[in-house]
């Protein structure tokens, strides 16, 4: 069983270099790291994670050329007209921090992109269907999938390293993220006046749902993440890196011993246009989220009851979206 350390108030950097290693103990070295990050805070920055610098920089590019289209096109693609929220999300449609004013972002979001013969689409599993796609950029899907598929790798490998800080076999969430829940957004924070920043956020204090997030920053930042001791602390854009934090089926899955944390985004003050582009990795819908073994109580029961991946974010986007 896994003792328990002292929280900080750091959000670490971790090289993910020896996590790709044929050597096991320097895969378990990396194990470490992220075990006590996990732990002590619920974020991280990844480094030597394998993405290329190319690819990211032409993503944030990416998000550039679709946030400067009309308003009309945009509104092509709203997420209004979609059957499983996806395409684009116009500026404070999205309130994260319930009881607060409306996020000042704008988004655009895709998914496994299902048709209608697909198991889950058939089942009527909430938020599974078709992706939405703008007119332009011309190479703009083909732009979001390759990069969504790169995550989804790199999330698949962040999950192996998951398992194995918690001295389980690094496989044993693999047969789950087979065709797992892969979710890439799009986010746009335009700039702010100081009186508008003041009373507003960009992205209001909230917990992710699922269960590992990976975050790709521009260099104006905004990212803040609240500290055991309450404090935010800024997550500072670090070039060649991704921020790193565990949803809400992360407590559930260990009892509690790793941390979901709350964050936020403040607004945007920089005078520039702010860009980032969050990718979600979850499992398949009907996997059964429950404690691991080696994080099960010596007495009484798990702290959770048992739920599906499928129920856990369809509650997610009842609450955010503010739905019956």
């Amino acid at each position: 069983m896994i003792d328990h350390v002292p929280a900080t108030q750091r959000i670490p950097v971790i090289d993910l270099a020896g996590s790709f290693s044929s050597n096991l103990a320097e895969r378990k070295a990396v194990a470490a790291e992220i075990h006590a990050a996990s732990r002590d805070i619920g974020f991280f920055y990844v480094k030597n994670h394998g993405i290329p610098a190319a690819m990211t920089a032409a993503q944030l590019e990416l998000a550039h050329e679709f946030f400067a289209l009309e308003m009309s096109e945009k509104l092509e693609i709203d997420v209004k007209q979609s059957s499983c929220f996806r395409g684009y999300e116009p500026l404070a449609v999205q309130t994260l921090e319930e009881g607060k004013s409306p996020d000042l972002k704008e988004g655009f979001i895709m998914g496994p992109d299902l048709g209608p013969d697909h198991r889950y689409v058939r089942a009527g599993v909430p938020n599974t269907g078709p992706n939405q796609w703008p007119r332009h950029p011309h190479d703009f899907k083909q732009r979001m999938n390759a990069y969504s598929a790169r995550m989804t790798d790199l999330g698949r490998h962040l999950i192996a390293c998951l398992a194995l800080s918690l001295e389980l076999p690094e496989d044993y969430f693999a047969a789950s993220l087979e065709e797992p829940i892969a979710y890439c957004r799009l986010l746009h924070y335009p700039p702010q006046s100081a009186a508008t920043a003041a009373q507003n956020l960009g992205a209001g204090a909230h917990t992710d749902w699922g269960m590992l997030t990976m975050l790709l920053q521009d260099d104006i930042g905004g990212l803040e993440v609240r500290a055991p001791d309450g404090e935010w602390i800024s997550a500072t854009p670090m070039p060649g890196t991704f921020v790193v934090n565990l949803g809400e089926m992360i407590p559930r899955l260990t009892n509690d011993l790793y941390r979901s944390t709350m964050h936020r985004v403040v607004s945007n003050t920089s005078g520039r246009d702010r860009y980032s582009v969050p990718a979600f990795l979850d499992p398949e819908y009907y996997y059964t989220v429950k404690c691991v073994p080696t994080c099960l109580p010596t007495d009484g029961s798990p702290r959770y009851p048992e739920c599906s991946v499928g129920e856990h974010l369809a509650e997610m986007y009842r609450k955010t979206y503010n739905l019956a």
